[in-house]
């Protein structure tokens, strides 16, 4: 629930001191913000919540690294991605794979994605993705990283983001024109 008076300076300030009113105010205030990330690097929504709360957690801790200077969703958005590649590590679903001959067809993939109707429609096929390549797809196409810079954010060699970012993409095509395809042939 959206507050009209939401003092975000203040709120933090708040935070810093360990108050548990403007850590709910904060909380509140910028959920469906990073709910909305969460999904996409997550396979539901329960999975998406549980990276949340824990970027949350981290938010609270390291309030005082938070440069005032630059917006707060900025810093924000970068803590709870990187929730969601530390959940995919620490649970061991980020199973990241080379294969070169598909690292190679990646310059041959640049066919854009078939179109759905609504925006809802992308992110529950976006969750049938791999976690290797959702968090690839997502941190490439929706955040605008660089290759080199996935890789050293993942920990991967940068044929392995884009081997997994060409498979994402092949992924995507396919379930989208099923998709498509299914909805079609329900009309």
């Amino acid at each position: 629930m959206r507050e009209k008076n939401f003092d975000l300076l203040l709120v933090l300030q708040g935070c810093l001191k360990g108050n548990r009113n403007s850590q709910r105010r904060l909380y509140e205030q910028f959920y469906g913000y990073a709910l909305s990330i969460c999904l996409r690097y997550s396979k539901g929504r329960d999975e998406a919540v549980e990276i949340l709360n824990d970027a949350f957690l981290k938010v609270f801790n390291h309030l005082d690294k938070y440069d005032t200077a630059y917006p707060f969703k900025v810093w924000l958005r970068r803590v709870l991605i990187n929730s969601a590649i530390d959940y995919h590590r620490k649970n061991r679903n980020l199973t990241l794979t080379l294969d070169l001959a598909s690292a190679v067809e990646l310059a041959a993939e640049e066919m854009p994605l078939p179109k759905l109707s609504k925006e809802e429609d992308v992110l529950p096929i976006l969750q049938k993705l791999s976690p290797a390549y959702r968090v690839v797809f997502n941190l490439y196409v929706l955040e605008g990283y660089t290759h080199q810079e996935i890789a050293e954010l993942l920990g991967i060699d940068v044929r392995t983001s884009r081997s997994n970012l060409s498979r994402a993409i092949q992924n995507l095509r396919a379930l989208m024109t099923k998709k498509t395809f299914d909805t079609a042939k329900m009309n």
